[in-house]
């Protein structure tokens, strides 16, 4: 390599610090500002034009927040939608209604997962606590549980959820790294679900049965277990979440919605789901210029699959209000709920904008080519240095989207123009390393310790190992399935 390729790897090495530093830092710079000012500090150190920097952060911003934005927004409002018609709640009691003791974790996960199709992590997890309390309270009840009921029912939990964010499109994150590494979304989606299954076994209902036992003082505070558990309610406490992580917030005094059935909920959540694999379908099997083609490629471009589920869900909240004798909420109280979606997401949508100019600047300045340089000599893994760059950075900065943005924009370089299984899986491991070593700088560590009443190195024991056992192990499927590509 020559001086300048170290030059522009001194540089890189620089601004992460200064990224890491400035989020940490005394100031808390918001991590968006703290990505544009890096992005701008990088371009100018690298000897960027200042008359195509600007160009630079806007291209680079403009065209992520173009690509992921509004399927995000509609992603945002999908879960809300659901949420508010009770379609989640639908699906999560008709997976456990008479379920013996021992499947009940297994299918709290399997409800978890179903949920988390189109929920963020915090607010899939805030909708499932009513049925996670409920059922651990009867639980309680019935005795023979061995340890605590709340952690056995809870880790599988957290595991679905935390690995469908990180993993799986539609989710910011995977949709932001599989745009940035121009990876086909058909064939991500099916390599993650693929990655995720096994992951989601081990680190929820297997991990639950060990972690359980040893737990055994776990208990949310009585009067919380009420308030969620109570009959008749749908309690959810005020939540703020950190930056990069969306919150959720709701009422403790709205009555619970039962009126849709649990076939439609179902069918709403995996309206986009299905619509992007048979899109995948279509370009794998039937010729894309003719009409059915076409009509299943476009069905499933992410925006129109995100479109089509909320149309979907808009429906099933009205079957809900008529089956519930017109007690639903009126056009006025849902656009509300929506706009209130759409402010838990306005952080995350500025963060990767920041990430999309961080990713342009190096490119544009060279730095990405350096990148691609270094690391064809040193022979290193892509996929491992991925997950390895997104770890770090979502451990040291505290947000999940700023580990995948950053660690996209510095990887991207390494498999030129993108697709095929490579990018698919690499897609998986960065989303994978963002997750793991959930500690006290992110927002979801203490939503589970607060909920569940647990102590800091309890939920050191639950959240941070369940998150970090999804990202190894998500890293071991992806390196796993690259013997293939």
């Amino acid at each position: 390599m020559t001086a300048h390729t170290w030059w522009l790897l001194l540089i890189l090495t620089v601004a992460i610090a200064a990224l890491i530093y400035l989020i940490n830092s005394r100031l808390r710079v918001h991590p968006f500002v703290a990505l544009i000012l890096v992005s701008v500090g990088t371009g100018i150190a690298a000897g960027e034009p200042a008359a195509k920097l600007a160009g630079s952060i806007e291209e680079g911003a403009g065209g992520t927040l173009g690509d992921v934005g509004v399927t995000l927004a509609l992603g945002a409002m999908l879960g809300r939608l659901l949420s508010d018609s009770g379609a989640t709640d639908a699906i999560a009691r008709a997976l456990v209604a008479r379920a013996e003791p021992r499947r009940l974790p297994w299918l709290v996960g399997a409800a978890a997962f179903v949920i988390g199709v189109p929920m963020f992590f915090e607010v899939g997890l805030i909708v499932l606590l009513p049925l996670i309390f409920s059922v651990a309270r009867r639980m309680e009840e019935h005795g023979g549980t061995k340890g605590s009921p709340y952690v056995l029912l809870g880790v599988p939990a957290i595991a679905s959820l935390s690995t469908l964010h990180g993993m799986l499109p539609p989710h910011p994150g995977p949709l932001t790294a599989m745009t940035g590494l121009h990876a086909d979304l058909g064939l991500t989606l099916g390599v993650g679900i693929v990655c995720a299954v096994p992951t989601v076994i081990l680190a929820g209902p297997v991990y639950a049965r060990w972690i359980a036992p040893r737990l055994p003082d776990v208990a949310p505070d009585a009067e919380l277990v009420a308030q969620f558990a109570g009959a008749g309610r749908e309690p959810a406490p005020a939540v703020s979440s950190g930056a990069g992580a969306p919150g959720a917030q709701a009422s403790a005094d709205v009555p619970r919605r039962t009126g849709v059935p649990t076939g439609l909920a179902v069918a709403a959540v995996l309206v986009p789901v299905a619509l992007m694999l048979l899109r995948t379908l279509a370009e794998t099997v039937l010729d894309e210029s003719s009409r059915l083609g076409a009509a299943l490629v476009f069905a499933g471009e992410p925006l129109v699959a995100m479109l089509a589920g909320f149309v979907f869900a808009l429906g099933v909240t009205i079957v809900g209000s008529a089956r519930s004798g017109g007690s639903g909420r009126s056009g006025e109280e849902t656009r509300a709920s929506l706009t209130d979606s759409l402010k838990s997401i306005a952080a995350i949508l500025l963060i990767i904008g920041g990430g999309g100019a961080f990713k342009q600047v190096l490119q544009d300045s060279g730095i990405g080519d350096a990148i691609a340089s270094a690391a064809e000599g040193a022979h290193i893994n892509v996929i491992l240095l991925g997950w390895l760059i997104a770890l770090l950075l979502s451990l040291t900065t505290g947000s999940a989207t700023v580990g995948i943005v950053s660690a996209t924009g510095i990887v991207a370089p390494l498999i030129g123009d993108g697709g095929g299984l490579e990018a698919s899986l690499l897609v998986v491991a960065i989303g994978a390393g963002s997750l793991g070593l959930n500690y006290v700088n992110h927002a979801g560590f203490w939503l589970v310790k607060e909920s569940f009443g647990m102590d800091l190195s309890q939920a050191t024991k639950t959240q941070t190992a369940v998150q970090t056992l999804v990202s190894v192990l998500g890293l071991a499927m992806a390196l796993l399935l690259s013997v293939f590509a």
